[in-house]
């Protein structure tokens, strides 16, 4: 049976995003109830610390019983994956519409949608690099961000580029949001505190003047965000880049 390197088969995983998932079985679980437990769990302590074995403890029932249902946790993530993503546009699904009909307001829409949907879920950041999960809320939602690009003038590879290069965006700060918040929580020190630690010691060691343009630059940063760095502030910055870039590139075509 081919897999997908992550543990689980394209076929049971497949059967178990598209098949129904409230059916009980004789124990009264539901594949549902399994996947909901697991993104609890996730939500408040990371994907790390689940397992198969403690979701069980969670849902009040053996271990084994869990396998007749989802078979891993490679496939447990999948469906938690699946499910996170379920219903995070309107139900008319007209993106752009909901935006009057602007494409730049939609693409802020969607850079937010997705951002908040880090904010709400923080492990999903740690599923980067994962094959895609081919399950029906993924699909639609990469059908109705595309519809909100399609007809603006640019390719079917011009909307995919643009629609994958704001997603990575998006990801890859709030990845390092919650990187910065647990190298915080793991030392105790907020970037107040450490820079004030870190601060005498590295001027006595340094020669400032050897680097006046970052020394300027940096202090000016790090004044604006009172830390070494700031994601949301990076976030919105390469959005309205991106949306720049996205009207030049429409432009370039007509």
């Amino acid at each position: 049976m081919p897999t997908n390197g992550q543990g689980n088969d394209y076929a049971r995983s497949l059967s178990l995003l598209w098949g129904s998932q409230t059916v009980p079985g004789r124990s009264g679980l539901t594949v549902q109830k399994i996947v909901s437990a697991g993104m609890e769990m996730a939500d408040e302590n990371g994907i790390e610390q689940l397992s198969m074995r403690k979701v069980a403890e969670r849902l009040g029932v053996g271990a084994m019983s869990l396998y007749t249902y989802v078979p891993s946790k490679s496939e447990l993530l999948d469906l938690m994956l699946d499910k996170a993503q379920a219903d995070l546009y309107d139900s008319g699904g007209d993106i752009r519409g909901a935006c009057g009909g602007e494409w730049s307001e939609a693409i802020r829409y969607i850079a937010k949608t997705n951002w908040e949907l880090y904010r709400k879920h923080p492990w999903i950041v740690d599923l980067s690099g994962r094959r895609p999960v081919m399950g029906p809320h993924v699909l639609l939602k990469y059908e109705l961000e595309l519809c909100a690009l399609d007809g603006i003038g640019l390719s079917d590879i011009e909307m995919d580029s643009t629609l994958s290069l704001l997603l990575m965006h998006v990801e890859s700060c709030a990845r390092l949001q919650f990187s910065m918040k647990r190298t915080e929580a793991s030392s105790e020190l907020n970037d107040n505190e450490w820079w004030l630690e870190l601060s005498p010691v590295l001027d006595n060691i340094t020669d400032w003047s050897r680097f006046p343009v970052s020394s300027r630059v940096g202090n000016a940063a790090g004044e604006m965000h009172q830390s070494a760095y700031s994601p949301e502030h990076a976030y919105l910055f390469g959005l309205e880049r991106i949306i720049a870039g996205t009207a030049a590139l429409i432009g370039k075509a007509t």
